[in-house]
């Protein structure tokens, strides 16, 4: 099998559409027109059948070079490009040759496509890859998205963005310059559950909002690891887990804070926390009035929930932040009784549905949803956290400028 072609279990998913393209020339002239559709054979009082629109032809997709080879682009991101529509990864760049081919041979990916960090600037010669996803420790994703715009290169660069307000500008800049793409991967945004309740709160069912509670806590073992290397990860848990609940309460209310007040903790003599903090609790106002409070750390059994309460409705997500298995339920009053509903929105991966959005902005040249001045404006947001926290005095935001792009089409 040549790079040209889809790996077999990418294929065997779409072979019931390929079976009725008989021409290479009407393979690549598919698109939403060649849906297949089939007579209904159900009731009415079933749910209506769906069959998905068939996927870009492999070697239409956008073609991404993965650039570090860590949990989350192995675990994560790269099974989930075996479910994208339109995107494929076609190199990989990672310090460690040996790992990076036994990856490669999984994606067929050529050998000759796995490349060296020193290595790193040769993309700019490959025309098959048109983007990069960033997994690289935090205090990389400044030089290797600038170098990646240099190389004519659309960016999707984990989160959070890097380890300064300035590192974010710098970023912005340069591709901004260079005319390509910077989006920040806040899987969140982009996962169906969060999606749904976004959507509720737009069209006024929680009624006006009032306050968000948000934990996001893991417990973290190896005191080398590098996110607790200040001048890697940029902090402790803050910017790894606790921006979740900052990201989750800007998007779900539509409003920016104003102020913050902030506090860090670090058990004496815990060796996993000499140069980071092992917890922060913090609370965000809002124009209206919204208040968020929050609470995150790097020393207890896992926690990852929200709850978002309205005057007329609460909405809770526990697991909120998880990378699958996520759950919504609604409460509220119905006809004199408080009902508690389980919400459903299909089974997605949230990671697949972030590559493909990418992947369709740069074919078709749109505006990113969560482009860099997203996650520029967590960075403001945590920075003024650590100001508070070190002050103890509230610290006050200057209201930015747009931050996030048009929203996601419906499904």
């Amino acid at each position: 099998m040549n790079q040209s072609q889809p790996p077999r279990r990418d294929f065997l998913r779409y072979v019931g559409t390929l079976a009725s393209l008989s021409t290479p020339a009407a393979l690549a002239a598919a698109s939403d027109k060649d849906r297949v559709t089939f007579a209904p054979i159900f009731d009415k009082s079933e749910k209506p059948e769906k069959t998905e629109p068939p996927a870009d032809p492999w070697d239409q997709r956008v073609g991404v070079a993965i650039v570090g080879l860590g949990r989350i682009a192995v675990n994560e991101m790269l099974p989930a490009f075996m479910q994208c529509k339109h995107a494929r990864p076609v190199a990989l760049v990672t310090g460690d040759r040996a790992k990076g081919l036994k990856i490669a041979h999984q994606y067929n990916i050529p050998e000759s496509a796995v490349l060296d960090y020193r290595d790193y600037d040769k993309l700019a010669g490959m025309p098959e890859v048109r983007a990069v996803y960033i997994a690289l420790p935090n205090n990389m994703h400044a030089e290797y998205t600038v170098r990646a715009a240099r190389a004519g290169k659309h960016v999707l660069c984990e989160k959070p963005m890097a380890n300064s307000a300035a590192e974010c500008r710098q970023m912005i800049e340069a591709c901004g310059k260079a005319g390509r793409k910077l989006m920040i991967a806040y899987r969140s945004q982009y996962e169906p559950l969060a999606r749904a309740l976004g959507e509720m709160v737009q069209e006024r069912k929680l009624g006006a909002l009032k306050e968000f509670n948000s934990v996001n806590s893991q417990n973290m073992g190896d005191p080398q690891h590098w996110r607790l290397k200040r001048a890697l990860a940029g902090g402790g848990a803050l910017p790894d887990i606790g921006l979740y609940c900052i990201n989750a309460a800007r998007f779900l209310s539509g409003e920016e804070p104003v102020e913050v007040f902030g506090n860090t903790w670090s058990t004496p003599g815990d060796t996993r926390f000499r140069e980071v903090e092992e917890s922060c609790q913090f609370v965000l106002r809002f124009p209206s009035g919204f208040i968020a409070t929050c609470t995150t750390s790097y020393a207890v059994h896992k926690s990852q929930m929200f709850r978002l309460n309205g005057a007329d409705a609460w909405a809770e997500m526990n697991p909120a932040y998880a990378y699958h298995g996520n759950q919504l339920r609604v409460a509220r009053v119905v006809d004199g009784k408080e009902q508690v509903s389980d919400i459903q929105a299909g089974e997605k991966n949230q990671f697949t549905l972030m590559i493909d959005h990418f992947a369709r902005c740069v074919q078709q040249d749109r505006e990113v949803r969560t482009p860099g001045e997203e996650g520029l404006q967590d960075q403001r947001i945590m920075e003024a956290i650590y100001e508070s926290a070190r002050t103890h005095r509230v610290v006050k935001l200057a209201v930015p400028g747009r931050t996030r792009g048009p929203a996601l089409e419906k499904k």
